[in-house]
């Protein structure tokens, strides 16, 4: 399966134990998103865009209305990478 550069950033930082926290209008749509790592730190790489994307695919999902977390397809399609730390 394909996937950019920045879908890889965000399924590397969701692997490592990070979420996606969400926001809803009054119609139930979501509006806002938040990807934050393990850590706390925000990654600005998750945008509206790439959210969509990984969505649509099945790589994240939300249990129950809760934070979206990476699902078992979006841990076989996440790359190796160093944890330059």
């Amino acid at each position: 399966m394909n996937v950019s550069k920045q879908e890889q950033r965000v399924l590397h930082a969701l692997a490592q134990g990070g979420s996606i926290y969400h926001r809803f209008d009054e119609r139930g749509a979501i509006i806002e998103i938040d990807c934050v790592n393990r850590d706390g730190w925000r990654l600005d790489d998750c945008t509206m865009g790439v959210f969509k994307k990984l969505r649509k695919r099945r790589l994240i999902g939300s249990l129950g209305g809760g934070p979206y977390r990476i699902t078992r397809a979006g841990l076989m399609a996440v790359r190796a990478q160093l944890d330059q730390r």
